[in-house]
């Protein structure tokens, strides 16, 4: 508790607290989302799982906010940004930047695979079958999917800032349009064509996270300037407007106003691609719909997106204001210490839990939906966090020792070069 007082107390004046309690709740939600929907039972003998989803027809519009994956790539954007413009006033490179920023992922995700080989190669020693290990391995490792694709709009921040910073707004815009391209082909051929939407979808929303970086680095400048010195002045086209014009915009609009239309919009965008046209209702994978609109990314997941961006504003003045205090900024502080192995080791958790109360014979597998799944919902949870607990307490030390920027290291061109190229082969 002291360690996160003197955390608290050491806050800049001018961080973004709400980036931070975002980062949080995302976290959070995915923990409990993927351990609320999970449905334990028997196959052959022995436990398995999938999701409640495809037995709960009315949950699916509550994914319309339980899918926060756009909020992880937001959010993304304006750390990413922060971090590097901080980096580039040091006189660092993109190359050092990207070093350092792969090795805060790289390190607890190599710690998890090791532990994972370990085990499996245990398992097969005391005469686990193939088929039964892939199953434990594959469940736990759900998600690195999600690193796979953060690892990637990390590795091209600097060239999509750059290009932020030239086109503003156009950018997500054009990206979109991709989007729907690729969507095109998975409805009507070929369907290869909807690949890139794996990363045109996430780099979209990723570029949103430089405009509001952008936008709070344009607030605090005009409050310095406050005192006599008048307004900055920035980008041409960062001012008001309408049109072709306000396309170009590097920052985002944060206003109240900005955040009803984007949820306005969104929510009616959605309802029409999911009631009148293709796209499922669901946010999330359901086994046996036609399109799934989270891998890739759809048209209908970025209409998503824009709503809750504009929830996110039209709730960020009220929760800026509760996280002034010290109580609610501590919390969030201590979450996103250990938000990594959180997001890594809770699939696990579920792994160790079932695999000890099946070793018991004490692993309840009621139907879903019924009285009693509900029931077991609440016992669920709680075990888990306390195995998830151990996990952390073990483990989350790995993601405390982010690794700094050298103070010292090559120097000159020839080293730029060589830092570029190990960045690359990394």
């Amino acid at each position: 508790m002291r360690r996160l007082r003197q955390l608290a107390q050491r806050t800049p004046p001018g961080r973004e607290r709400y980036i931070d309690l975002l980062r949080a709740l995302a976290i959070t939600m995915v923990v409990l989302g993927h351990w609320g929907v999970t449905v334990v039972g028997y196959d052959h003998g022995r436990p398995a799982g999938h999701s409640a989803l495809g037995d709960l027809r009315w949950a699916w519009p509550l994914t319309w906010v339980a899918q926060v994956m756009p909020v992880f790539f937001l959010v993304g954007g304006y750390a990413n940004a922060a971090s590097l413009a901080a980096r580039r006033r040091r006189g660092g490179s993109a190359a050092g930047w990207l070093v350092d920023r792969s090795a805060r992922l790289v390190r607890p995700t190599t710690v998890l695979l090791l532990v994972l080989a370990t085990g499996a190669g245990i398992a097969t020693l005391r005469g686990a079958g193939p088929g039964q290990v892939r199953t434990v391995v594959w469940f736990a490792t759900i998600p690195l999917w999600f690193l796979v694709a953060y690892v990637a709009v990390v590795a091209l921040t600097p060239p999509m800032y750059a290009l932020h910073r030239r086109f503003g707004l156009a950018v997500p815009v054009a990206l979109v349009a991709l989007v729907a391209l690729g969507d095109l082909g998975r409805l009507l051929g070929p369907a290869a064509l909807a690949d890139g939407n794996y990363l045109f979808g996430w780099l979209a929303v990723h570029q949103l996270g430089f405009a509001w970086y952008d936008a709070t680095r344009a607030d605090t400048r005009r409050t310095g300037d406050a005192a006599g010195a008048g307004p900055t002045a920035g980008h041409p086209a960062d001012g008001g407007g309408s049109g072709p014009r306000a396309l170009f915009r590097r920052r985002l609009p944060l206003s109240r106003r900005a955040g009803a239309v984007l949820l306005g919009g969104g929510l009616a965008a959605l309802l029409l691609l999911t009631a009148v046209g293709p796209y499922p209702v669901a946010m999330l994978h359901v086994p046996g719909e036609r399109l799934d609109n989270a891998a890739p990314p759809s048209l209908a997941l970025m209409a998503t997106a824009a709503a809750q961006l504009g929830l996110i504003l039209l709730l960020r003045g009220p929760a800026g204001r509760r996280l002034r205090r010290s109580g609610p900024w501590q919390a969030v502080i201590a979450v996103n210490a250990v938000a990594l192995t959180l997001f890594l080791w809770h699939l696990t958790a579920a792994v160790l839990l079932v695999g000890l109360l099946d070793a018991l014979g004490v692993l309840p597998t009621p139907p879903v939906g019924s009285a009693a799944w509900w029931a077991w919902r609440v016992p669920w949870l709680l075990a888990l966090a306390a195995v998830l607990a151990v996990l952390v307490a073990v483990f989350g030390p790995v993601e405390a020792r982010t690794r700094r920027p050298a103070a010292t290291g090559l120097a000159g061109a020839g080293g730029r070069r060589l830092r570029a190229g190990l960045a690359v082969a990394g």
